[in-house]
């Protein structure tokens, strides 16, 4: 099984971006406890909410809204396995995400294409995505692959399903995969049990992760919520990203959003943790700030390569892998 590179290390006379101390880190972490415990988060799910009510949170069912007590959310910080197995179709493509150690995948999801034989300019369909898996298999860097394109040619309805089948069938490598939906993760799950030959193959050697992401502020919607479930009862791994902009949908100020990002993140891992202990979970991140003037997010911007840099040193800080936007 393959194991990156080290980075952020302590080493003697070498670069090194660590952008918080241990001390700022813990200001960051109790805020969030703070605003978990008095503020709170909407929650959309009715089983979701009947999971928190029976994991000891403060539901007001009226209003969705959960407050999660401190110690339940650092029992869910511990329950979480620090090292994270990314299995793929074959042993030769394993790899390991554990403390440190730096992998690449690909950036998804891309939805419009340059045609390579017309030069048009056209939305993306499931031949292109089976192209785009091969290539991606291909690449010895690019260790993982996620969601490249979408099937525009296909039903929005099950636009999740085509994906995975075109992806599933041309890459041997871990995929971070969106189902969209319970319905459609519950089929991809069908799928990858085909694939494994049978229930018990795929617990032991998951070859996909859920990917799912909640909504800033402060808000895990309905298919947030059951994506996080499917991901423990079926032992698939999930990786909860963050969307937070800065400036938009949650603080203009960068800690004031990692604080609101953290909290959607670990309100996140508890559903996930209340659902399975031991669920295997990454931090993830795609927060960046908000172009003011064009209402736009601003990936490209100097803030997301701070943002990203500050939640690897969070997610560290918590033992969790992590898995954040590169730009």
């Amino acid at each position: 099984m393959k194991r990156g590179l080290k980075a952020g290390k302590k080493h003697s006379g070498r670069f090194g971006l660590n952008v918080f101390t241990d001390d700022e880190l813990n200001e960051i972490h109790l805020a969030t406890l703070e605003v978990l415990k008095s503020t709170g988060v909407f929650v959309e799910d009715a089983e979701a909410l009947g999971v928190f009510d029976g994991g000891g949170a403060i539901v007001d069912l009226k209003n969705k809204i959960v407050k999660i007590p401190p110690h339940i959310v650092e029992d869910a910080v511990r329950s979480a396995p620090s090292t994270f197995h990314a299995f793929g179709r074959i042993p030769e493509s394993d790899i390991v995400l554990e403390d440190t150690r730096v992998s690449f995948t690909n950036f998804g999801e891309g939805i419009m294409f340059v045609d390579p034989y017309t030069n048009d300019l056209r939305d993306t369909t499931k031949a292109d995505i089976e192209k785009a898996s091969r290539l991606i298999d291909y690449l010895e860097h690019v260790e993982t692959y996620e969601r490249c394109m979408c099937s525009h040619d296909k039903p929005p309805q099950v636009q999740a399903l085509h994906n995975a089948e075109a992806s599933l069938t041309n890459t041997t490598k871990h995929h971070w995969r969106g189902p969209v939906n319970r319905y459609q993760a519950k089929k991809i799950v069908e799928m990858l049990v085909a694939i494994s030959g049978g229930k018990e193959n795929l617990r032991e050697r998951p070859l996909l992760s859920f990917v799912s992401c909640p909504v800033s502020p402060l808000k895990l919607p309905k298919d947030h919520c059951e994506i996080i479930m499917e991901a423990a009862l079926n032992g698939l791994g999930l990786n909860v990203i963050g969307m937070a902009m800065s400036g938009g949908s949650s603080p203009v100020h960068l800690a004031g959003t990692l604080v609101s990002q953290n909290c959607e993140v670990l309100s996140s891992l508890v559903l996930n943790q209340l659902v399975c202990k031991g669920s295997p979970f990454v931090y993830g991140s795609s927060t960046c700030t908000i172009d003011l003037q064009r209402a736009t997010a601003a990936v490209g911007s100097p803030e997301l390569a701070m943002i990203s840099a500050a939640v690897a040193r969070l997610a560290r800080y918590y033992s969790l892998p992590c898995f954040v936007a590169g730009g």
